[in-house]
């Protein structure tokens, strides 16, 4: 699973980006947000994520200094964009290395084709990563980044326990489910689990469950507390506080924002 920083001084560019994007679908998970180019590279070496997205023109720093002042810090593939066709821009970007230059508004296709590239280049950046980290040990180091059984087993429990997310959301799960399927510690896989996403388990789930309320709230039909029940949150006013606490507005206010 690849994980992507956002970087957008536009709220509700960057809300509706990460909450109304399938990035499960894409193998990816947002990490964090950034809402300018100093706290992007802030987050960039702090977080090491694989992808960033990140808008041109920003308070602060723009999107291509954030870029270029990363680029010892971190490796990572940049997907840059702006609201406007800057020939001079897209060119830097490209002499940066950046995997693709978007123009807004964003298409769902279009993000879906520039993850693929980007995915494909932090591959690529990583493989020579370690054969230049390791050079001595050329052969050693190939086989144990391509072949090596323990973060494939790893990535399996996750993936596993993703997918057991995705079918039971709705339902009152925890990790022990999954203690038992997999017949593994929780502390093991919430170990692994916050690794390889940044989330614990009940994290994630939180933030699966307020995507699926999202969806139907945008819909303009149902009552929000049959929403709240209909993914999982049993008790409404906490599902009023995690809504608040990922999306920063009430779940009635952002039905509303659709309603209009």
């Amino acid at each position: 699973m690849f994980k992507v920083l956002l970087v957008e001084d536009e709220e509700m560019i960057r809300k509706g980006l990460r909450y109304t994007f399938d990035w499960l679908g894409s193998d990816c998970i947002v990490i964090d947000e950034a809402v300018n180019g100093a706290e992007g590279l802030s987050k960039i070496i702090e977080l090491q994520p694989d992808i960033v997205i990140a808008d041109v023109n920003m308070p602060l720093m723009d999107g291509i200094t954030m870029i270029e002042r990363s680029m010892d810090a971190a490796t990572c593939s940049f997907i840059i964009v702006s609201g406007y066709d800057e020939f001079h821009l897209a060119q830097k970007a490209v002499h940066l290395g950046v995997s693709e230059y978007l123009l807004k508004p964003l298409e769902q296709h279009q993000l879906i084709e520039a993850l693929a590239r980007a995915k494909t280049q932090i591959e690529l950046k990583k493989k020579y990563q370690l054969i230049k980290n390791n050079h001595k040990q050329l052969d050693e180091v190939l086989s144990a980044a391509l072949m090596n059984d323990a973060p494939t087993k790893a990535s399996k429990y996750v993936a596993q326990m993703i997918a057991y997310i995705q079918l039971n959301y709705a339902e009152r799960i925890s990790i022990q489910d999954l203690v038992t399927q997999l017949g593994i510690s929780s502390t093991y896989l919430n170990q692994k689990f916050k690794t390889e996403t940044t989330y614990t388990f009940n994290e994630f789930l939180n933030r699966y469950r307020i995507q699926k309320a999202m969806d139907q709230l945008k819909t303009g039909g149902g009552k929000v507390y049959t929403i709240a029940s209909d993914v999982g949150f049993k008790d409404y006013k906490y599902f009023i506080s995690i809504f608040k606490k990922y999306v920063n507005i009430t779940p009635s206010q952002f039905q509303d924002q659709f309603k209009s």
